[in-house]
């Protein structure tokens, strides 16, 4: 049985145009949905603005080649959101052996509305930034994107209790490095 397609929406109505050709609805979509795509690239390449705007736009293009792909079955926003995502874990398993260094306070990501002092959000964000990238990369998508463990150990290429141990790990070292007891 094949899935409903999804309500008529300005996205499902900007990709069905874009995926015939029409540039200016997929500049619609762009707009609609290039802060949230950076925001996730951001946190999973540990801050580091430019690979996050490098992996933003590859998935950007990527959409743009994939969109006659694209079947509807979901809002375009979560397919173009899977696809970038997608993309920085595959991003994070190329590097997976480079070091991850401390994080300039110039590099840290701009101030959005956040429960706690901006302070502590910069001292969060660059604990983050130097986690090990795989245990980065689970504890992002897990308690920052919401991602279940078979979700993240299926997309990482680990059994889902590496998952977990990895998300323990970094909750672990996030602790340390904030200065608190384990």
């Amino acid at each position: 049985m094949t899935p409903a397609p999804i309500a008529a929406t300005p996205d499902a109505e900007d990709a069905r145009a874009a995926a015939g050709g029409d540039r200016a609805a997929f500049q619609r979509l762009y707009r609609r949905h290039v802060d949230r795509i950076h925001g996730a690239v951001l946190r999973l390449a540990g801050y580091d603005h430019a690979r996050a705007e490098d992996l933003t736009q590859d998935a950007f293009v990527r959409a743009w080649q994939k969109l006659a792909e694209f079947r509807h079955e979901s809002a375009f926003g979560t397919w173009l959101y899977r696809l970038a995502v997608n993309l920085a874990l595959m991003d994070i398993r190329a590097r997976h052996a480079d070091p991850v260094g401390f994080m300039d306070d110039d590099s840290l990501p701009e101030h959005g509305d956040t429960p706690f002092c901006a302070a502590e959000r910069d001292e969060l964000e660059r604990a983050i930034a130097t986690l090990p990238p795989r245990a980065r990369a689970v504890l992002v998508l897990h308690d920052i994107e919401g991602w279940k463990h078979e979700d993240i150990s299926r997309d990482l290429d680990m059994a889902v209790g590496t998952s977990k141990a990895q998300l323990h790990r970094a909750r672990a070292l996030l602790r340390k490095l904030l200065g608190e007891t384990v």
